[in-house]
């Protein structure tokens, strides 16, 4: 079997360079999903993986009382439902489109299992994805419980830094071209979006960082000493 679709990098969030398409090009079709559509429900059958093209997708879970619990917002190039090559048989979580058009490409498990078995290079970086985004949900779960929410936003955006910022060679500052809308972010700290704006605006006034709509800037404490 020729490898139809392979990874060039993999890294905590994006999957570069993430498909290309050889011998079934033709035939491959891709699966379009409108704002709000279900990809799939818990304890569903595990039987796919899914590459976003484009669009985004939220996943998470709905806990006994009631409440959902998000614990991922994939966009482009990224992969999910990944848990089924691991063995996994039903579904333990949710994935549901949240972009007004989302287009995913599924992989099946058997063809998945096919790539691995005959592109070692290919194999590593697979599981070195899943074991990223397993230390991810881990420490999101954590932060969910543990942390008071001004803290569990620090963090997420020190992690924000750490996947998508850069350093500004004359202050130090870390920028960061925002990846998620502040609905977004508010869902994945498990707080409200005005709760988010606020505390913000404070993490501004403490000089901590500095916002708009397109970027956040991690402020250089370092410069803050006098």
């Amino acid at each position: 079997m020729k490898t139809i679709w392979f990874l060039d990098d993999v890294n905590l969030f994006t999957i570069l360079c993430p498909h290309q398409f050889k011998d079934y090009k033709e035939s491959h079709e891709f699966d379009h999903y409108k704002k709000n559509e279900f990809v799939y429900f818990e304890e569903d059958s595990a039987d796919k993986i899914y590459l976003i093209t484009s669009g985004k997708v939220k996943i998470g879970y709905i806990t006994e009382e009631g409440d959902e619990i998000i614990t991922a917002i994939l966009s482009k190039g990224e992969i999910f439902g990944e848990k089924a090559i691991l063995g996994e048989e039903k579904r333990n979580e949710f994935a549901q489109v949240i972009d007004v058009e989302t287009t995913i490409c599924p992989i099946t498990t058997e063809m998945m299992i096919d790539l691995l078995r005959e592109n070692k290079e290919f194999s590593i970086k697979i599981y070195k994805f899943i074991g990223y985004r397993f230390k991810k949900l881990e420490r999101r779960l954590q932060l969910l419980l543990f942390k008071d929410t001004k803290t569990r936003l620090k963090e997420f955006i020190n992690e924000l830094g750490e996947d998508f910022g850069y350093k500004n060679a004359v202050t130090g500052d870390i920028i960061i071209r925002q990846p998620y809308t502040q609905k977004e972010m508010a869902t994945l700290i498990g707080t409200s979006r005005p709760t988010l704006n606020i505390l913000l605006h404070e993490l501004k006034e403490d000089h901590y960082l500095d916002f708009d709509r397109k970027e956040i800037t991690l402020i250089n404490q370092e410069k803050q000493v006098i």
